[in-house]
């Protein structure tokens, strides 16, 4: 799941987002709120966690613009207001919860899983990525392949389910780097191809029917292919 982060203290910013990395999510944080507006506009994103005080824009200003052009994802703003007014405005105006700071990051944490149920409950506590016999379960962070469980890494969950959402079309490397690593990609650095090989060990390497393949001077690609014709449609043998 995909967090917009628009937080312009850059040690808290950047604790922020280390911690939710690390609990699986995909976070793209901005530090002014011209830049966080861009993103808000034209991407879209699970949860937004927005600071009230920015240097350039208010807060509350930009989500009462992005309520204004009809957009629906959950928002939480960030503040070291506690006035009752400001959450009241900020409730008002389209903010679905106010966290003030300091906070415990356990505490946002539980806030957050809380909008994802508030928004849509049934598609949080069931929400199934599957092709062939693999299956990923977002909600309760598992996979199955075959009926039996794989064990991922939090990255290798975050890289898998890009793949699960974005199945059957060739990503290359630099679109893997940004979405799930959040990183602009270098050329000499193979960390990519390293991190879908272990992925391959997990995922494919007991399994006759491969579903991560490789398009040569592309990319990767997740898809259910038929044995006999895997190796003429990827132009390799996904090894």
């Amino acid at each position: 799941m995909k967090v917009l982060l628009v937080e312009d203290e850059l040690k808290l910013g950047e604790y922020i987002k280390k911690g939710l990395t690390e609990a699986g999510f995909i976070v793209d944080h901005h530090l002014t709120g011209l830049d966080g507006y861009h993103a808000l506009m034209t991407e879209e994103f699970s949860v937004i966690l927005m600071d009230v005080m920015l240097p350039d824009v208010s807060g509350f200003e930009l989500v009462r613009n992005y309520r204004a052009a009809g957009k629906q994802t959950p928002v939480l703003f960030l503040t070291a207001k506690d006035d009752l007014s400001d959450k009241i405005k900020g409730i008002e105006i389209g903010g679905d919860d106010y966290l003030t700071k300091p906070f415990a990051f356990a505490e946002l944490i539980v806030r957050i899983k809380s909008l994802l149920r508030r928004a849509n409950q049934a598609d949080y506590q069931s929400t199934i990525l599957q092709i062939a016999d693999l299956k990923m379960d977002i909600a309760k962070r598992t996979v199955h392949r075959g009926g039996k469980p794989i064990k991922l890494t939090a990255k290798e969950f975050s890289l898998l389910q890009f793949l699960l959402e974005r199945r059957g079309e060739v990503l290359p490397r630099t679109v893997i780097a940004s979405q799930v690593w959040d990183v602009n990609f270098d050329n000499d650095t193979n960390v990519i191809d390293v991190a879908i090989r272990r992925l391959r060990i997990k995922i494919d390497d007991d399994h006759e029917a491969k579903l991560i393949h490789t398009v040569r001077g592309m990319g990767y690609r997740l898809e259910a292919l038929a044995t006999e014709v895997q190796s003429d449609a990827d132009g390799d043998d996904s090894k």
